[in-house]
């Protein structure tokens, strides 16, 4: 049974008191309520042990924004995914469109990223997803099947089960433009069946799939709806407490 999920991306916001506070504030709006989802929060590199220290674990997971891909040694201003598990985070988030955009990741390096994060048993929330050209251009289906091919199909299924992954229409990040329900749900099925020409139909069936692309509480509700969006990935809404849990409870 795969698991809906409701992740926090901050990006590079919130100095390590704000972050703190909010992870408290959330934490205490999430007591005694019973999310039918889990809630992840990915926070900047130097918050993670602090965060992780204040919050009660089996409400809410912390998560990284990214890890290194080489294991350790002389990378000055690298963090290791070792590093990010040191701090108690359960996740970490890889492959994110600004990563690719802006400093030039690429399925290789993220092949890398992805296994050095599994090996520390930490959970990767792997994004994939077209830009406005790609869509336009009808290539959008080619472009997220090579990025989920090149950087995850050398996987076994059994390390292939521990992924969790997050489509993101990159022309919806932060521009206020989100896929409609059906263009959503149109992408996340064909992800679904990829998968499942892969690794079977079970796999398939268990591999949770989020939405991210300005999702917020206003569309949240009618995207989670859909049979094969399992939660989402969210940015600028994960900011404010009071943005965050109407999404959280539209489960």
């Amino acid at each position: 049974m795969r698991k809906n999920i409701v992740a926090g991306n901050w990006k590079m916001n919130k100095n390590l008191q704000e972050g703190v506070e909010f992870a408290k504030e959330l934490d205490k709006a999430l007591t005694g309520k019973s999310p039918k989802c889990d809630v992840v929060i990915g926070t900047p590199f130097i918050h993670l042990a602090t965060v992780t220290s204040v919050v009660d674990a089996k409400r809410v997971g912390v998560s990284a924004q990214n890890c290194a891909d080489k294991v350790s040694g002389a990378y000055t201003g690298e963090v290791s995914a070792a590093m990010v598990a040191s701090t108690g985070a359960g996740y970490v988030i890889l492959g994110h469109s600004e990563r690719r955009t802006y400093y030039g990741e690429t399925s290789a390096k993220l092949k890398e990223k992805v296994k050095l994060a599994l090996e520390n048993n930490l959970k990767p929330i792997f994004c994939i997803g077209e830009t406005k050209d790609e869509r336009e251009g009808n290539t959008h289906f080619e472009v997220v099947k090579s990025q989920i091919v090149e950087a995850l199909f050398d996987l076994s299924a059994d390390d292939f089960s521990k992924i969790i992954l997050a489509y993101e229409p990159v022309w919806a990040i932060g521009t206020g433009l989100t896929a409609t329900s059906a263009q959503a749900q149109e992408m996340h099925a064909h992800i679904r069946k990829i998968l499942a020409d892969k690794y079977g139909k079970e796999v398939a069936d268990n591999t949770t799939i989020l939405y991210g692309g300005s999702c917020n509480k206003n569309n949240a509700k009618e995207l989670f709806a859909c049979p094969d969006i399992d939660g989402g990935l969210i940015g600028g809404a994960s900011l404010k407490v009071e943005d965050f849990m109407p999404i959280i409870e539209a489960f």
